[in-house]
């Protein structure tokens, strides 16, 4: 390929944007509480679109395999991992199927990432699920780490002893009005996902990024219809490109508005258990 899909490390691919769980936290639901003109057609990525994605990535990049849905509803799950064994396979889960979907993640899927948020009603059922799962997959794989949204109190899952991501909240309707504290920017002053980032829908639409887009103005592409390396060098991407490294992402659509710059929002870092030998450091 003469430009290949150089600069790509990461992709996000939308088994399905159906979902089993009703965040506050979360911008579709309010899209259907307060916008419903804009609520989305929920549905499965079909199989062969999958196939068709896979076969074009490099290998060793990260795949992850959910956008705006519950990855482990799809009905293929165990399948779709099997596509993408030369990558890096992660999801984000809510963590409610993973006890039904143990014999398609254990051992197959990479890292998973389970998502704890702030004021969920369900923490308790999560938590159950989530040791019942650990004692399951005992030393296998997915790596397994807590995803912790907003203000939890982590000291019920430090008995787990897995990492602690913590992300600051924002606004549900995208990546704008983060509370306490403001977004990482990089040294090199673009957005670091818009350098190294695609997602997918389940439709096939191809978007510059995973930021909540209800009205799809990151959309530069349709992976039905042209190959992830035409959309990844195609005009529009590249004329966005420009854009950012001239300071000037305020005349692309989506990033007009946006405060994440591809450096995720945390707090204080919470390691597992660890006794740390202070001898190695003299």
């Amino acid at each position: 390929m003469k430009n290949g899909l150089f600069g790509l490390a990461n992709i996000n691919i939308e088994l399905t944007s159906r979902c089993n769980k009703n965040c506050w936290i979360c911008g579709r639901r309010k899209i259907e509480r307060d916008y419903p003109e804009l609520t989305l057609k929920y549905g499965d990525m079909d199989f062969p679109l999958l196939e068709k994605i896979a076969r074009q990535l490099p290998p060793n990049i990260v795949v992850q395999l959910h956008n705006n849905g519950e990855p482990l509803l799809y009905p293929e799950f165990g399948a779709a991992l099997e596509l993408f064994k030369n990558q890096t396979t992660n999801i984000v889960s809510n963590g409610k199927l993973l006890l039904e979907k143990a014999d398609e993640i254990i051992g197959r899927l990479d890292t998973l990432a389970v998502s704890i948020i702030e004021k969920d009603p369900e923490a308790e059922e999560q938590l159950r699920i989530l040791e019942t799962f650990l004692r399951i997959k005992e030393n296998r794989k997915p790596y397994t780490v807590l995803r912790i949204n907003g203000e939890v109190d982590v000291d019920p899952y430090r008995k787990l002893n897995l990492l602690m991501v913590r992300r600051v909240l924002h606004s549900p309707m995208g990546s704008f009005n983060y509370q306490k504290m403001d977004p990482t920017i990089p040294e090199i002053g673009i957005c670091l996902d818009f350098l190294h980032h695609l997602a997918v829908s389940k439709d096939g639409q191809v978007s510059i990024c995973v930021r909540f887009d209800s009205k799809g103005l990151g959309i530069i592409g349709d992976a039905t219809e042209q190959t992830l390396e035409e959309i990844w060098n195609g005009p529009l991407r590249l004329a966005w490109l420009s854009c950012h490294k001239e300071g000037r992402r305020d005349l692309v659509p989506l990033c007009s508005y946006c405060h994440f710059w591809g450096v995720p929002t945390g707090g204080r870092f919470d390691p597992p258990e660890k006794a740390v030998n202070e001898s190695a450091f003299l």
